[in-house]
């Protein structure tokens, strides 16, 4: 008996010491290795810390700037990713830095971005995020990886190919004219435009995606913004690994009951247009995107079916990259025309010439030439999202550098947006005539440093579909209002999930 003890002792010694030696190994050893490897390339950065990595560094670089307004200036590299900047004028354009044990090679070199944009899904694919996003986003297309995301993407392709978006102007349009029949009551008055889109953007991805009202989806959306507000603070909290599963935060609880709260009322939805469909009611439809969801789901086609949990998700991704990234691209926008109302006037005197009061069509936005300048200069300088990433699924060869197998790729799009090898002395100014002559231009040839929907085979499949819906409600405003900017703004660009601002963006709207 005393041997068998002394037996069972010796096994949970030896696997305690196991325990310990996995986690030292997370935690120092490897993290110290992958520094050593990546300096020996010429790869610097700041050095690694005891389990946290660099996060605490970034939170305190990001918490200097973030409650505190700055001048009416557009430079926002500084602001929204304070520690990209420092770094880059310590280690140089591409260098390593640690989001807990997780080591991010940071690339802002276009040739690199380019050829990791443009790779095959087994050599750079997207990365597996931290827990609050993953929980957030599920395994939909904006994470997914490999067949499955090949599967979501053909949906989603088929949901907003053109056809699809010229059958979609209609309900944009309807919506606008909805936002704008509010307006009429405050000419003269200030309105937040960032809280006017929010609304809108929301009601045009419920009408054209899931053939919804914004009413019956308001309740989701108001839920998904509570998520994101958490994601948004717990973005660099680096914990103790495999410690959350133990004792659950405050956070945990909230976000859990949230998340349950999404999923009874996106199977709410789903019921309703299944009962729709049943008595075959004219408001349901194969074409958008949750009717093609719905056909996936029953198809007997082991290929091609997905989940309940896979179109819960894709609802889930579709409501949040509809709304909260057109809106403040609309947002920034708008802030922009109201700095410089030359360009303002511009832009309306273009859709005036094309549209005259009538409503803007489909073939028409294409031809708004000044309104795509303004757009993609607005889209530049505050692009909604400013950093791609994603992981070495092997070895490879990156330029001059060998990147080692699961090393995470961070490519920040504000530092490439503002780069003034690529775009001038001048960067940090507003100056949509770089775009007069096309993108390829504008770049000096280096489409790579212009990111705000991506590149390559990922690129953003809404992309068509959010600068039509930019283009028309950007034009009907024009059509009837004149705008400036609220001596009550204050400048506060913040991140969240998207760069927003803090305390909205207030303008004073004047009836034409």
């Amino acid at each position: 008996m005393q041997n068998l003890v002394s037996y069972f002792l010796t096994c949970l010694f030896l696997y305690f010491l196991y325990i310990l030696f996995k986690f030292i190994n997370k935690v120092w050893l490897a993290p110290i290795q992958t520094q050593s490897v990546m300096r020996s390339q010429g790869i610097q950065g700041p050095s690694y810390k005891f389990l946290h990595g660099n996060t605490k560094e970034i939170s305190k670089m990001r918490e200097e700037t973030r409650n505190y307004p700055i001048e009416l200036t557009h430079e926002m590299l500084t602001r929204i990713q304070p520690h990209i900047y420092s770094w880059i004028k310590l280690y140089g354009m591409n260098f390593l830095f640690w989001y807990g044990t997780r080591p991010q090679l940071v690339i802002t070199e276009p040739e690199l971005v380019k050829e990791i944009m443009n790779s095959k899904e087994e050599v750079f694919s997207k990365v597996e995020y931290y827990e609050y996003v993953q929980r957030l986003l599920g395994d939909g297309l904006v994470l997914s990886r490999g067949e499955k995301w090949l599967k979501m993407r053909k949906l989603a392709n088929h949901a907003f190919h053109a056809e699809g978006l010229r059958g979609m102007v209609p309900a944009i349009i309807s919506s606008v004219e909805m936002m704008l029949k509010g307006w009429r009551y405050n000419g003269g008055k200030e309105i937040d435009v960032f809280k006017e889109f929010k609304v809108l953007t929301s009601e045009v991805i419920s009408r054209t995606a899931f053939g919804s009202s914004y009413q019956e989806g308001g309740r989701i959306f108001d839920m998904l913004m509570k998520m994101i507000s958490i994601v948004g603070r717990n973005h660099f909290k680096v914990g103790i690994p495999g410690i959350r599963e133990i004792f659950r935060t405050r956070d945990d609880i909230e976000f859990e009951k949230i998340q349950q709260g999404v999923r009874e009322a996106i199977i709410g939805i789903i019921k309703k247009r299944e009962i729709q469909e049943t008595k075959d009611e004219p408001d349901c439809s194969e074409s958008d995107f949750l009717g093609l969801l719905l056909k996936a789901y029953v198809d007997p086609d082991q290929t091609k079916k997905i989940s309940i949990d896979d179109l819960i998700d894709e609802c889930k991704n579709f409501y949040i990259a509809g709304q909260e990234t057109t809106a403040s691209g609309l947002t920034w926008t708008v802030l922009l025309m109201a700095i410089f109302k030359d360009w303002q006037d511009k832009a309306r005197e273009e859709v005036l010439q094309q549209f005259g009061h009538q409503n803007p069509t489909a073939d028409g936005i294409g031809k708004l030439k000044i309104m795509s300048m303004i757009i993609n200069e607005s889209l530049r300088l505050y692009p909604p999202v400013f950093n791609i990433t994603r992981e070495a699924q092997k070895e490879v060869r990156l330029g001059n550098l060998v990147v080692p197998a699961k090393m995470e790729v961070y490519i920040s799009n504000l530092a490439l947006h503002y780069d003034p090898q690529i775009w001038g002395d001048d960067v940090h100014l507003f100056k949509p005539e770089r775009f007069a002559q096309g993108l390829v231009n504008a770049t000096n040839n280096n489409n790579s440093a212009f990111l705000p929907f991506g590149l390559g085979p990922r690129i953003c499949v809404g992309l068509n579909f959010a600068m039509t819906e930019m283009k028309i409600v950007l034009a009907m405003i024009l059509q009837h209002y004149r705008f400036t900017l609220s001596p009550n703004y204050i400048h506060l660009p913040v991140q969240i999930l998207t760069m927003c601002p803090q305390h909205g963006v207030q303008v004073m709207v004047e009836a034409l």
